[in-house]
């Protein structure tokens, strides 16, 4: 494993890191034994960085990141995020008390006195535009409740935003294979400024291990089911916003990329890091088989100019015209 300055923390976090979204709720049946097993594994293997939210299984997914750090004796850092537990999403419920109660019980759930990194959880673009929103995330770290504070956004106008505050460490946003207007504009700009950048939903929820096909079946409760246009939150956060079958045509495309003893799962992540901007990503796993995979793409060589080449030309191809305009 290879590691990452974080933004200004100090920290440096394996470029892959672990994203706990999926032992907690929103993708399909769960053992929480597997879920253990999988962060386990991904520790042995030099991840250090777990990236989790307060709704992820209502707090589930803290306390099992709880139940790892204390089952383990390597630093571990961990990122949460607070704002989706608004009944109804609006700039004015970001306020003191409201931001407070949230880190209070993230507090509880992971069992420590002071949060490593939070993270604003996608709130509506207004949010970005008001300073005293900031201010009390600059007021938890005076406080002791926050070590560092960041963001994770859906737009790149809300990361662009972001960054002008100076006490935003990092930006989570989505950015893979089927996603790559953030490194246009987005990523010289969060490198110049030191910021960390996590990149998240790098599988394009699973579309990128070449695994799914037309017939796929996904549970009831797995957000790929239920929120394909945008039912429950952003279109954007399933399959990337790209239509299923276009993602499929474009897998198989990608498929002759992959080198021997590899998975495009894995060449997708390396692809990834072939952006220095980049600090990690955060791929989920909900088995130690599926963390390790996850794990070994550091692993693999760089990818050549003509596989890059391909990439970009697939996406302005077949993407593009779904996606770019939109986040």
């Amino acid at each position: 494993m290879k590691y990452r300055a974080l933004g200004r923390t100090g920290w440096n976090v394996s470029e892959v890191s672990f994203g706990a979204w999926a032992i907690g709720a929103s993708w399909g049946p769960v053992d929480d034994a597997d879920s253990m097993a999988a962060m386990h594994r991904a520790i042995d293997l030099g991840v250090n960085f777990i990236d989790t939210a307060d709704v992820y299984g209502d707090g589930h997914s803290e306390r099992l990141v709880a139940r790892l750090r204390k089952e383990r004796s390597e630093t571990i850092y961990v990122a949460t995020k607070a704002g989706r537990r608004l009944p109804t999403q609006t700039a004015a419920g970001y306020n003191k008390a409201n931001l407070t109660a949230y880190v209070e019980r993230s507090l509880q759930n992971l069992e420590t006195d002071a949060l490593d990194l939070l993270q604003l959880h996608c709130p509506p673009t207004e949010v970005y535009y008001l300073p005293e929103v900031f201010g009390i995330l600059d007021d938890l770290v005076a406080d002791g409740k926050l070590r560092y504070y960041g963001v994770s956004v859906e737009k790149v106008e809300e990361a662009l935003k972001a960054i002008e505050f100076p006490n935003v460490q990092s930006v989570q946003i989505i950015f893979n294979m089927l996603r790559l207007r953030p490194a246009d504009l987005f990523f010289p700009e969060a490198k110049r400024r030191q910021v960390g950048i996590l990149a998240r939903v790098p599988l394009a929820s699973g579309l990128l291990t070449g695994k799914m096909r037309r017939d796929t079946a996904f549970a009831s409760d797995d957000h790929r089911q239920f929120n394909r246009h945008g039912e429950a939150f952003d279109r954007g956060e399933t399959f990337s916003g790209v239509d299923y079958d276009t993602g499929l045509a474009v897998v198989e495309e990608l498929k002759a990329l992959v080198p021997s003893r590899a998975t495009l799962a894995q060449l997708a992540l390396r692809w990834i890091l072939m952006f220095d901007a980049v600090t990690c990503t955060i791929p989920g796993a909900k088995t130690p088989q599926q963390a390790e995979e996850n794990a070994r793409a550091a692993d693999l060589p760089p990818l050549t100019t003509e596989q890059m080449e391909t990439v970009r030309r697939l996406y302005t191809e077949r993407v593009f015209a779904q996606v770019h305009h939109r986040w």
